[in-house]
C-alpha cells in the first residue's frame, strides 16, 4: 500500500501527540508546513533570520484591528535615542514598516463559537498568521511572490486571541522562526486593573464579540491578574457580547444596509423575537433609538405598532448592548458600580465618542421619578482600549530582543485585505460576489485546506466609501500610510486611494 507524504505526517503527528504529549498538528498545520503541492506550503528552512528591518505584522478579522495599528505607529512613550519610558515627540516606532491583513471575508470572527465551528475560526487564524509569515498576495487575480516576511506578529483582534492566541504560538514554534507572536487580551487587563487600587472595589465591563464572551478570555485573566497582584478589594465582572455592532462598523450586510428602507429578510442581528437578541418594546424610551433616516427599520408607521424591528446604525447597536448590560447588573443583587468598561473588540474604539454619551445618557435615565442606573454608572466610566497597551508591550519586545529599527527612513506600511476566492466554484457568495452568504461562511468545515479567499491590497473596490472616511477623519496617520504605501501604487487608477 503506497501512502502520500501528507497522509504520513498525519500519522506521524498522531502518534507522537499521543505518546509523547506533544501537540498535534491540525490539518492546516500539517498542509502549511509539510504538502509541498499546496498554495499554503511555506519552506521555513528559507525564512531569514529576525533583523530590525524586517516589518511588523498585524492581523485582525476586519479594520478594526487598523485602531491598534493606529496605537502603534503613532505610541510616543519612550525616547527614542536612550528607549527609556518618557516620549520625546518623536513616534516610537517612526522608523518601522508594516504589513496589515484585515480577514474581512472571513468576519465576523466573534460567531464562529455560537455557530460551533471554532476549528474552522482556528484555521483562519492559522491561515492569517501564515500569510503574514508568506510572501504571496494576489492582485487581480495575478500571484505575487514579494510580500515582505516579518519579525514579530500582533494579534489585533480579542476574539483571535482568545481563540487561537496558543495555537499560533505552537505554530510559530514548529516553523523555528524566532517569531513571537503578541495579543490585545493581556494588554487590556492590565490596563483595566491599573484604574483601581489595591484595596478598591468595583465593577469591570467586558465589552466585546460574542465569541470573545464566550471564550471567557477576559475574565481568566482578570482572575489571574487579580490574584497574582494581589488586589483586595471585590471586583465584579459583567460581560456584553456586542453582536452585530464590528459588523455595522464594517457594513456586513447581515447586520446592516443603509440602502434599506424596510425589514430585511437578510438581517441577522437584535429584533423583537424572544430569543436572547430581543429588543425589549417596554425599554424602547430608554434605549433611545434614533428612527430618522432609517437608522431603525420597522414594519408600521408608529414605533408602538411595529411587530418587526431591526438596527441599522452602529450607534443604535452601541444604544442596544450598553442598556442590555446594565440590564444585567440590574438583575445582580449587590451589583457594585461600573467603573472601568474594557473595549474588548477592535472595531469598538471607532465609537469611543458614541459610547461615552450613551453612558452619560444612561446615568441620567429615571423610571417614575427614580434613577434607573445612576447606583451602577461611576460617575465618568474609564474606557479602556487594549491597542495602547499592546503597543507599549511590542515596543518592550522589539527593545529587549535588539529588534527596533533605527534606520533613517520614513514609516511605511502596506495594507492587505481577504475577498471571497471566485476561482474557487465552491465558494457562494452574494452581493456581486463580493462576500460569502452567511450559511456558506459559516457552514464550511475546517481540514479541507481550500483557498477560500484571495489576500489582495486595499483598495477602493474592496473598502466601503464611509470606511474610508472613517479612517481619514479618525485615524489620519493610518490614511496617511494608505494614501503612500506601496501597493497602493499598483492599482489601478480608479481604485487607488
Amino acid at each position: 500500500m503506497k501512502f502520500s507524504k501528507i497522509f504520513f505526517c498525519h500519522l506521524l503527528a498522531t502518534y507522537l501527540g499521543i505518546h509523547f504529549g506533544f501537540p498535534q498538528n491540525t490539518p492546516i498545520v500539517t498542509t502549511i508546513l509539510s504538502d509541498e503541492t499546496s498554495f499554503y506550503y511555506t519552506d521555513f528552512k528559507k525564512y531569514p533570520a529576525l533583523q530590525p528591518n524586517m516589518p511588523i505584522g498585524v492581523f485582525d478579522s476586519g479594520t478594526g484591528g487598523l485602531t491598534v495599528l493606529n496605537a502603534i505607529v503613532t505610541l510616543d512613550s519612550y525616547n527614542n535615542t536612550s528607549h527609556q519610558k518618557g516620549g520625546d515627540g518623536i513616534p516610537d516606532f517612526a522608523a518601522e514598516d508594516f504589513i496589515y491583513l484585515a480577514d474581512q471575508a472571513n468576519m465576523p470572527y466573534g460567531n464562529y463559537a455560537a455557530m460551533n465551528k471554532t476549528d474552522l475560526l482556528k484555521e483562519h487564524i492559522i491561515k492569517d498568521a501564515q500569510f503574514l509569515l508568506g510572501n504571496k498576495y494576489y492582485n487581480n487575480n495575478e500571484l505575487f511572490t514579494n510580500k515582505k516576511q516579518i519579525k514579530v506578529l500582533v494579534v489585533a483582534c480579542n476574539t483571535a486571541t482568545a481563540y487561537g492566541l496558543t495555537d499560533m504560538e505552537q505554530f510559530l514554534d514548529k516553523t523555528q522562526t524566532k517569531v513571537k507572536v503578541i495579543g490585545v487580551i493581556n494588554a487590556g487587563v492590565k490596563g483595566a486593573l491599573a484604574t483601581f487600587k489595591k484595596s478598591e472595589s468595583g465593577s469591570i465591563g467586558v465589552f466585546a464579540t460574542a465569541g470573545t464572551v464566550a471564550s471567557n478570555g477576559y475574565t481568566n485573566a482578570l482572575k489571574k491578574l487579580i490574584e497574582s497582584e494581589k488586589y483586595q478589594g471585590k471586583i465584579q465582572f459583567f460581560t456584553q457580547g456586542g453582536v452585530g455592532l464590528a459588523e455595522a462598523v464594517d457594513e456586513d450586510l447581515n447586520y446592516i444596509d443603509k440602502k434599506a428602507t424596510q425589514p430585511r429578510d437578510l438581517y441577522k442581528g437584535p429584533s423583537l423575537e424572544q430569543n436572547n437578541l430581543s429588543i425589549n418594546k417596554t425599554l424602547l424610551k430608554i434605549y433611545g433609538f434614533d428612527f430618522s433616516d432609517f437608522k431603525m427599520l420597522c414594519d408600521a408607521k408608529h414605533t408602538d405598532q411595529c411587530t418587526i424591528m431591526q438596527i441599522n446604525s452602529p450607534e443604535n447597536y452601541v444604544r442596544y448592548h450598553l442598556v442590555s448590560l446594565l440590564e444585567k447588573m440590574k438583575a445582580t443583587p449587590d451589583a457594585l458600580p461600573l467603573k472601568t468598561l474594557i473595549l474588548g473588540c477592535t472595531h469598538y474604539p471607532f465609537l469611543t465618542n458614541e459610547i461615552q454619551k450613551v453612558l452619560v445618557e444612561l446615568r441620567k435615565v429615571k423610571v417614575d421619578g427614580k434613577y434607573r442606573y445612576r447606583k451602577l454608572l461611576s460617575k465618568n466610566v474609564q474606557l479602556i482600549d487594549p491597542s495602547v497597551f499592546t503597543a507599549q508591550e511590542v515596543y518592550n519586545y522589539l527593545r529587549r530582543e535588539k529588534l527596533l529599527s533605527e534606520l533613517d527612513k520614513k514609516m511605511q506600511a502596506d495594507f492587505y485585505i481577504s475577498i471571497p476566492n471566485l476561482r474557487n466554484i465552491q465558494v457562494v457568495t452574494e452581493d456581486n460576489g463580493k462576500r460569502f452568504t452567511y450559511d456558506y461562511k459559516y457552514g464550511r468545515n475546517a481540514g479541507s485546506n481550500q483557498e477560500f479567499i484571495q489576500t489582495v491590497p486595499f483598495s477602493k473596490a474592496n473598502i466601503p466609501l464611509e470606511t474610508s472616511l472613517r479612517l481619514e477623519k479618525q485615524i489620519p496617520k493610518i490614511y496617511e500610510l494608505l494614501l503612500f504605501s506601496n501597493q497602493n501604487q499598483l492599482l489601478s487608477p480608479a481604485d487607488k486611494w
